[in-house]
């Protein structure tokens, strides 16, 4: 029979940028609300968020605080969705990784799945863990001092991980049970032999996906060179970068490098 979980009273924060993938987000998001967890999608910028179905744009959700406006302390657990974009970008805001150091550090529960992780590596808060993660970045997983687990969920004390979609519902009760205050913490899981190996190929789900995607629309194509003739434009109107040789034309066979400028490496 299945556990019934009551989370009223709850904090949670999920933490999400644009390019989160959508079934990640929004299952469980549901699903915590259903049990009754106050719960705030916190995110890089004010407004809503485009979500993805893997590589296509998906409908968008709406974002209640900012990073800059969050205080970690409010909260009692922290999910962190996947995706191939949202978490790369999470991942490159000093905020992001200072947020997620504080619930790491503090013993709440953690839970992310699929490209997740790559947040939590790039805070510096897996070495000495266990986890699994969407296949492609088990070697980014283990470069960050963790073990890999290619299992549909894997729970190291207050650290809860899963694959990506195909696993959501192992992931859900999974992410329940590390968010009530009465569930135990398991032991750390070691892998018997260390890390499991890389996988042999891609998951299907991704080139099946991938497969069947949609021919680019002419919109698509312009918007794409627009925004890259804006940047240029952009770029020439604020003048040569800090540091520049702004002599070169007037001294033949003088660089960067032979100046001593820092930034000639």
């Amino acid at each position: 029979m299945p556990r019934q979980h009551s989370l009223k009273g709850r904090r949670i924060a999920v933490l999400a940028a644009d390019g989160f993938e959508k079934v990640e987000l929004v299952m469980p998001l549901r699903a915590l609300r259903r049990t009754g967890a106050d719960v705030h999608v916190v995110s890089l910028r004010h407004g809503r968020i485009r979500g993805m179905n893997l590589h296509l744009p998906a409908t968008r959700v709406g974002v209640d605080r900012t990073i800059s406006e969050t205080d970690p302390g409010e909260y009692d657990g922290l999910l962190v969705p996947g995706g191939f974009i949202g978490p790369d970008l999470l991942r490159q805001s000093a905020e992001v990784r200072a947020f997620v150091r504080a619930f790491v550090a503090s013993g709440r529960p953690v839970v992310t799945l699929c490209h997740g992780p790559w947040v939590l590596a790039s805070a510096g808060a897996l070495a000495g863990r266990t986890l699994t993660s969407w296949p492609g970045i088990r070697d980014d997983v283990v470069n960050a001092g963790a073990t890999w687990l290619d299992r549909p969920v894997v729970r190291d004390g207050n650290l809860t991980t899963s694959r990506g979609p195909q696993d959501m519902a192992a992931f859900v009760p999974a992410m329940l049970d590390a968010f009530t205050p009465s569930s135990p913490q398991p032991q750390r899981m070691i892998g018997d032999d260390g890390s499991d190996p890389q996988r042999d190929a891609p998951p299907g789900l991704a080139i099946t996906a991938l497969r069947a995607s949609p021919k680019p629309s002419a919109v698509a194509v312009v918007a794409v060179v627009g925004v890259g003739v804006v940047a240029g434009v952009r770029r020439r109107s604020r003048g040569p970068a800090p540091g520049a040789d702004l002599h070169r034309g007037s001294h033949p066979g003088t660089s960067s490098r032979a100046s001593g400028s820092p930034d000639a490496a």
